[in-house]
């Protein structure tokens, strides 16, 4: 019974492996063909994001994004922020 259960543990595993790879790889191609990623940050939690007075992001949120952007492109200015509330956050992906 132990055997059978690590090994229907081990299936899935591996089936989720797959399939996570299958859709991480759509959702790459569809970064690179827009040419640019597109974050969703929130706005107002410095540390995090933040929005200084002339607009510009900045924080940990928007400093992944940037290194996504680098590592997707080799420029780290290919991004564009989009502001989330905390609702939308659960739903929407952080990267698309």
């Amino acid at each position: 019974m132990k055997k059978m259960m690590m090994a229907s543990l081990a299936a899935a595993g591996v089936l989720f492996a797959i399939s996570g790879q299958a859709q991480a790889g759509a959702t790459l191609d569809a970064v690179k063909q827009k040419g640019f990623v597109q974050c969703g940050i929130s706005d107002g939690l410095p540390g995090f994001s933040y929005a200084d007075a002339n607009g510009k992001f900045s924080g940990i949120d928007v400093d992944v994004c940037r290194g996504v952007a680098a590592a997707v492109f080799g420029d780290d200015t290919k991004v564009k922020y989009t502001p989330l509330t905390a609702k939308e956050r659960f739903y929407r992906p952080a990267i698309w």
